[in-house]
């Protein structure tokens, strides 16, 4: 539950994970994840009662799965998965973090007196070595829309080299979900790429009359660089239940003992929706994800807990969904169908970012039918 820093998996000339799919362990744009090694990136994330709750519950109402065993806390941040697992009874916990927050972890469980059960391991989960197999990873890997962030790939590295067969993993299953809405988020970032265009306008005006410099060349790389910034690039939102205009559906769908890297490098999905809402504005799409704790087939859990990051008018989290936003927006009544098509892969330039190509084809209840379309979103 802390640095997304582990995130990054094996170097191309390194052994790959799960699936034999590598990834370039030396891509680290502007040390992306340096923020995750702060004490007050660490209080905000712990201060997402959702999240806390359902890794608490997870924990505490499934001791059978942690009385007398080992866990592996991947990404440990500040300490507090691998201190509960502790208080639950566990033998011995292997709490590894890859950045300097490593240091406060340490301090924060001899406080908490409980030295002689947490390790904590300063270091990338792929170049750790542990005496000994596990019986528990636990991690809170998740990123926005599930997938940013790439950390996923490090808990399967850590769950092929360390986790004995009859282990667990917590969490032990995930699913993401698309969902139409309606939402005023387009009319506004349209008119901020207006109001760019405006100003370029205005500059290259200047440019030519005060210096003699004909700029107009740039308009176009200009005009493409402000759309994927304002029209493009999808947004955090923390939507309204009210704002989904339709029926949600699971694009991925992740069983965490069997996922591979491979499962993940490229999230394909062709499915349908029915708009719900009454004569409305179809604006785009809203993404979230949820994780469930089920222990495994032969090991199940007491207890089944949900952490879900769905529209919420009282349980927000701090991942809020991620909001695909059409321009311009579509009128649609109750009835009407979607048929959607879904890819997320990496960003060649930095596999923690995404990439999504989203195409939907909306069959109308009154029999006439929208010409389908076609968009690029950019998850940075």
């Amino acid at each position: 539950m802390g640095s997304r820093a582990n995130g990054v998996a094996g170097d191309r000339t390194g052994t790959s994970n799960g699936g034999g799919a590598t990834v370039d362990k030396g891509v680290d744009f502007a040390n992306y994840f340096c923020t995750y090694a702060f004490l007050f990136h660490q209080k905000e994330m712990l201060s997402d009662r959702v999240r806390m709750d359902a890794y608490f519950n997870a924990i505490f109402q499934n001791k059978h799965h942690f009385l007398e065993k080992t866990v592996l806390d991947v990404g440990t941040g500040s300490g507090i998965l691998a201190i509960w697992s502790a208080q639950a009874g566990a033998r011995k916990v292997y709490a590894v973090e890859a950045t300097k927050m490593a240091e406060h972890a340490r301090e924060l469980v001899k406080a908490n007196k409980l030295e002689g059960v947490v390790e904590v391991i300063e270091g990338s989960m792929e170049d750790v070595t542990l005496p000994e197999k596990v019986d528990v990873i636990i991690s809170e890997w998740m990123g926005y829309f599930l997938l940013r962030e790439s950390m996923f790939d490090s808990v399967i590295c850590a769950r092929d080299r360390w986790l004995k067969p009859t282990g667990v993993m917590y969490p032990s299953h995930a699913r993401m979900w698309l969902a139409p809405i309606r939402s005023g988020l387009g009319d506004q970032k349209m008119n901020d790429y207006e109001g760019a265009m405006d100003d370029w306008f205005c500059f290259s005006n200047e440019t030519q009359t005060y210096y003699g410099v004909d700029m107009s060349v740039l308009t176009k790389p200009y005009s493409e660089e402000q759309k994927k910034y304002y029209l493009q690039t999808s947004l955090w939102n923390n939507l309204h239940p009210n704002q989904v205009i339709g029926t949600g559906a699971i694009i991925k769908e992740m069983d965490c003992l069997t996922a591979t890297v491979n499962d993940i490098l490229n999230v394909r999905a062709s499915i349908s929706s029915s708009i719900t809402a009454e004569n409305t504005r179809f604006c785009g799409f809203g993404g979230w994800f949820d994780v469930h704790f089920r222990g495994c087939k032969e090991n199940p859990a007491q207890q089944e807990i949900e952490l879900t990051t769905a529209p919420s008018e009282d349980n927000s989290t701090h991942w809020g969904q991620q909001v695909f936003l059409l321009h311009p927006p579509l009128r649609v009544r109750e009835g009407d169908g979607l048929i959607i098509n879904f890819s997320m892969n990496r960003s060649e330039e930095n596999h923690r970012l995404m990439e999504v190509d989203l195409s939907c084809e909306i069959r109308q209840s009154s029999g006439n039918n929208f010409p389908p379309f076609k968009n690029k979103f950019y998850i940075e």
